[in-house]
């Protein structure tokens, strides 16, 4: 499943071309000393869940579907950087993934209008969600997958570009500093 348009929706960032990896980024700040959460409360995760285009109107959310999402993102950022280390995955954290992917997922109608529709808890979205990352890191395009070189940027992506060789979560941001910032280099050399 990947994010139908990139940019910030609803206050959450969706840079990554691949939902499973726009999740990580509910961790704002990842490398800085003070990183902001932004899945706070059941509610935040079901706003999330439509930003993210995975629900069409917040679904039923409760405190430990929270505690899911937060261990899915964590998993799946440490998944993703294993991948880009090309390093073995970690037992715990393929058993993390797995026992969410394992779970009911969101079901699938079709509504008045012959539009597919996905009802459930969040829960059940987030069961979707970790079967998209199990293809994502497990087939589809793990070799692929990057994090983002700006400067203190934790952010990950898949890079879809024809050479693959994208560098930055975007470039009106990240890529925009990096440019200018090698613009300066220059100038003040001889």
């Amino acid at each position: 499943m990947t994010s139908s348009t990139p940019g910030i929706r609803n206050g959450f960032k969706f840079f990554a071309g691949h939902v499973a990896l726009d999740l990580p980024c509910t961790l704002a700040g990842r490398l800085k000393p003070m990183p902001r959460e932004l899945l706070e409360t059941p509610a935040d995760l079901a706003r999330w869940l439509v930003a993210a285009e995975l629900a069409r109107r917040p679904p039923e959310a409760k405190p430990p579907e929270l505690a899911m999402a937060r261990e899915l993102r964590e998993t799946l950022y440490a998944l993703a950087l294993h991948r880009i280390e090309g390093s073995a995955l970690p037992i715990g954290l393929r058993r993390s993934l797995n026992s969410i992917a394992a779970k009911p997922p969101a079901v699938p109608a079709l509504d008045r209008q012959g539009r597919m529709t996905l009802t459930g808890s969040a829960g059940a979205f987030l069961a979707g969600l970790a079967r998209d990352a199990v293809r994502l890191l497990g087939r589809d395009l793990e070799l692929r997958i990057r994090q983002c070189e700006g400067e203190s940027c934790a952010l990950l992506f898949v890079d879809t570009s024809r050479a693959g060789d994208r560098r930055w979560c975007s470039m009106t941001g990240c890529g925009n500093r990096a440019k200018v910032a090698e613009f300066r280099r220059r100038l003040g050399s001889p």
